[in-house]
């Protein structure tokens, strides 16, 4: 029964599907992993090829060839759909927390219900919903948070009642569940024969598919690929995408010039039974009960259950290879608990016969997100891959995306939190891999409150304060392999409750994120900001003013000294970088980015810089410490510490100037803080950093010195409508959507990158615009929090989604941030957004199903002074523009 399950997965059902399809490919199928003679020479060259023949590779193929591309190659090691997704439990669900996945999954969906009739293949699919269970509150509230984005996308879904449940599924035992959410429109289908029919419908459209073939590695010429060495000759080709799945690893670092893909698998186990006396009905929902960590189908009368057990087993850490995968070993001790959760959620299925264990391997990456995008150091070099055991729900969405940004060079979504650029080298250890998947395939249903941090592969990237800080009672998140602090906890508090204070309310870091805002408005506050992205550009001439005058919307062509805020943008005038720039000398310039912006744009400026050996461009994050000092007595500990006069009189805002602190010279201080507050940023070489650090807090402690963390300056930031990539900018969002109309110099006597369509935008109006919000009824101590994600209503109406939240201590008030947009009520179609349309809207803001009012502004406010009140008797007024 086993060998005629995983035979029906293959090769029985694909041909009963489509017989035909044995002539439409190059190589003659068999059970064997030799290879085979190919009646069908291998072509030349293609302009695309792509690697790996499964959900993720066929999806590609499909969409480029609906795209028009057709000079594709289509190559897989083995069989179609023989490796990962062959054993995939083939659920689609929508239930996603981050936008992007939530928007690929839909997609896929919709894709997958008329792929059988587009193509005539079989694919299975079946609408059956899905119910997520909830056990605790905690998990219902997350619950409500997704059915809030998916009910505003225009997908069906409710969050019902344990009884409604019984109803929907008679099996389920509901004795300890609280609620859960409804997802009608999900489904299940056939994994190999999606694929087979995707296949299908790109052979049709030209692609050519050849299987047995090997791709031994990429050949890469002055960063770009040229070709590819397969065990059947080389192929010259303009791009190359891996598709690899398990394997896309050691394929990125087969070649001489390496593409790092960090992920890892694991060993993945779920279970089949034969049909129940009365076999289940095909239309029964799909199971999810995360608490249990399960999720339950039926299966030809009977169930597939699997799940993610809390002591995973990674494998293939030594890179170990096979053409095809085979059903790894039974574990049954190891799937024991995530049995026993089954019995207890369908306690009917005691005296049930079990056909199979199945244990197949699943690839996993560091931050539990897809892998797409192009490599940093090889152009023409895509990636699909990593899919976090959701390869059948992702696939053809994830396919569109990265077909669309083959095409047009960026996919039609903002697809930053999947790329590869996301990664460094650094989080491609093997070791790192290994520890970190353990913790991510847990994580696939641990329930993930707000601002909740990995364990491990921690202490990796450390500035050189960090045993200082630590010892001080600094509490560390990680960006980019970087420890930041939290915030610092002050001797004398419980450290325990605090490291495990996790909740969708008012957090126990409250107060000591209040304290250090506090410091940093009425003293002096010290904020590690080592991790910041640092380039230093130079030239012998012109050439480095020349390039960035073209690459930058702001004119950075100031004497020097100065600062420019401005924007590195796209020829759609979107955000690839935020980010400061300091003119050092005439012919060199200092950029300050975002943390994860090393690797992304290190990539940009090298593929838009000009190929001049005259122009240098190097990376100095790791040569300085940056110390950020906030606060209106930054002036008087710089001031002492350097025998300058550091007043605006002497050093006004946005300037830059090498100084002595203390005994250490060459320390480039800028007038800014990244929050509106007044002080300065020490950009301190590495050696000097704790030396300078001791100096300003010895000298500071008359002044009230103290340690501050992230955590205080996303308040101020957020409170002073300030907007930080990654966050809130994009690459689809213009400095005309936000604001930022100031740092756009379209008159500055030079082209540049986007400047036709910020023109465009300036004569025509925006479709969207980033606006302050100020909940005007919420109990910040009663009621949930908003974090990032809620839907905006205006009048009643969905207009779009908050970016950024924070408290605001200064005034006692939560403040979102978040883009409106205009719809059209009878027709959906977006319009333009005006200034009357933000101001003459009432607004809402809704947090998990609950609704709050909000005052919406277009400009900070300088000062709200209130005192606590009962939330019915609030009154915000008094508002000031800055």
């Amino acid at each position: 029964a086993a060998r005629m399950f995983l035979r029906l997965l293959s090769d029985i059902q694909w041909r009963a599907a489509h017989p035909k399809w044995r002539r439409m490919t190059s190589s003659q199928r068999s059970t064997s992993t030799t290879a085979e003679p190919h009646p069908v020479s291998l072509p030349a060259q293609a302009q695309v090829v792509i690697c790996g023949g499964g959900i993720m590779g066929t999806s590609v193929a499909y969409h480029l060839s609906k795209m028009g591309w057709k000079d594709i190659l289509l190559l897989e090691q083995g069989r179609l759909a023989a490796g990962t997704t062959r054993f995939c439990a083939g659920i689609v669900s929508t239930a996603r927390p981050m936008s992007i996945e939530l928007k690929m999954a839909h997609y896929s969906n919709k894709l997958y219900q008329q792929l059988e009739q587009e193509t005539g293949v079989q694919t299975g699919y079946m609408k059956t919903g899905s119910i997520s269970l909830a056990q605790t509150q905690d998990r219902l509230i997350s619950l409500k948070r997704i059915a809030s984005s998916l009910n505003v996308m225009g997908i069906p879904c409710e969050i019902i009642s344990p009884k409604k449940v019984l109803q929907l599924h008679p099996l389920i035992n509901i004795h300890d569940l609280v609620g859960a959410m409804y997802v009608p429109e999900d489904a299940l289908v056939s994994s190999a024969n999606v694929s087979l029919a995707l296949a299908t419908a790109a052979s049709r459209n030209g692609v050519q598919i050849h299987e047995r073939t090997c791709v031994s590695h990429v050949t890469i010429h002055k960063g770009r690929v040229t070709g590819v060495e397969t065990d059947r000759g080389r192929i010259q080709c303009e791009y190359f995408v891996n598709c690899a799945g398990q394997w896309a690893y050691e394929l990125g670092h087969s070649g001489e010039e390496p593409v790092h893909i960090p992920l890892h698998a694991c060993e993945h186990f779920y279970l089949l039974t034969h049909p129940l006396k009365e076999p289940l009905s095909s239309s029964l929902p799909t199971i999810v009960d995360p608490d249990g960590r399960i999720y339950i189908r039926n299966w030809q009368g009977g169930i597939l259950s699997g799940g993610f057990e809390k002591n995973p087993k990674p494998l293939f850490t030594e890179g170990r290879n096979q053409l095809e995968i085979q059903n790894l070993q039974e574990d049954w001790d190891h799937f024991g608990p995530l049995l026993g959760a089954l019995l207890r959620r369908m306690p009917g299925l005691e005296a049930l016969q079990i056909m199979q264990l199945v244990n197949c391997p699943e690839s996993f990456t560091p931050d539990m997100r897809c892998i797409m995008g192009e490599s940093p150091t090889a152009q023409g070099y895509f990636v699909l891959a990593g899919m976090n055991s959701a390869g059948i729900s992702y696939g053809g969405g994830a396919g569109k995306y990265l077909s669309e940004w083959i095409v047009n060079g960026y996919p039609s979504e903002n697809v930053w939190p999947l790329d590869l650029k996301r990664f460094g080298t650094l989080q491609s250890s093997r070791t790192f891999l290994r520890h970190r998947v353990m913790e991510v395939m847990p994580l696939m249903c641990d329930l993930k409150v707000p601002r909740w941090d990995f364990q491990t592969g921690r202490q990796l990237r450390t500035s050189p304060l960090y045993d200082r800080l630590d010892a001080q009672g600094a509490r560390w998140m990680e960006k980019h392999g970087f420890e930041r602090v939290k915030y610092f906890v002050p001797p004398g508090n419980d450290l325990l409750d605090l490291d495990h204070s996790k909740t969708f309310y008012k957090p126990d870091w409250f107060d000591i994120v209040g304290s250090e805002v506090k410091c940093c408005k009425e003293a002096v506050c010290v904020i590690d900001m080592s991790s910041f992205t640092k380039f230093e550009i130079s030239s012998t001439g012109d050439q480095a003013l020349e390039s960035l005058q073209y690459l930058f919307s702001n004119d950075l062509d100031v004497p020097v000294g100065h600062v420019v805020h401005t924007g590195m943008l796209n020829e759609k005038g979107g955000y690839e970088n935020d980010c400061s720039i300091a003119r050092l000398s005439k012919r060199s310039f200092f950029m300050i980015s975002p943390t994860d912006q090393q690797v992304h744009c290190w990539a940009w400026l090298k593929n838009h810089l000009p190929d001049d050996s005259n122009l240098v461009m190097e990376d100095v994050t790791w040569k300085y410490t940056a110390l950020n000092l906030i606060g209106p007595r930054a002036v008087d500990v710089l001031s002492e510490l350097s025998y300058a006069p550091m007043t605006a009189e002497h050093f006004p805002s946005l300037f830059c100037k090498e100084m002595s602190v203390g005994y250490a010279n060459g320390i480039r201080v800028m007038s800014i803080t990244h929050t509106g507050e007044p002080g300065f940023v020490l950009y301190i070489p590495i050696e000097y950093a704790l030396h300078v650090y001791n100096e300003v807090m010895n000298m500071g402690q008359k002044y009230g010195i103290r340690n501050a963390g992230y955590y205080a300056l996303r308040s101020l930031r957020i409170e002073k409508f300030f907007a930080f990539w990654g966050q809130d900018l994009d690459a689809f969002t213009t400095p005309m959507e936000c604001g930022r109309e100031f740092q756009v110099k379209l008159d500055k006597g030079m082209q540049f990158l986007g400047q036709e369509a910020l023109w465009e935008q300036k004569q025509n109006g925006v479709y969207k615009r980033f606006t302050m919000f100020i909940l005007e009824d919420h109990d910040t101590d009663m009621d949930l929090w908003p974090w990032w994600g809620e839907p905006i209503f205006r009048n009643g109406r969905y207009v779009g989604k908050t970016t950024s939240s924070a408290y605001s201590y200064t005034l006692e008030r939560h403040v979102c941030l978040g883009f409106v947009h205009h719809f059209d009520e009878n027709t959906g179609e977006e319009l333009v957004v005006t200034t009357d349309f933000i101001n003459q809207g009432e607004y809402e803001i809704e947090i998990a199903g609950q609704r709050f009012q909000a005052k919406a502004k277009l400009y900070p406010f300088s000062s709200l002074f209130t005192q606590r009140r009962r939330k019915d008797e609030v009154e915000l007024s008094g508002y000031q523009r800055e």
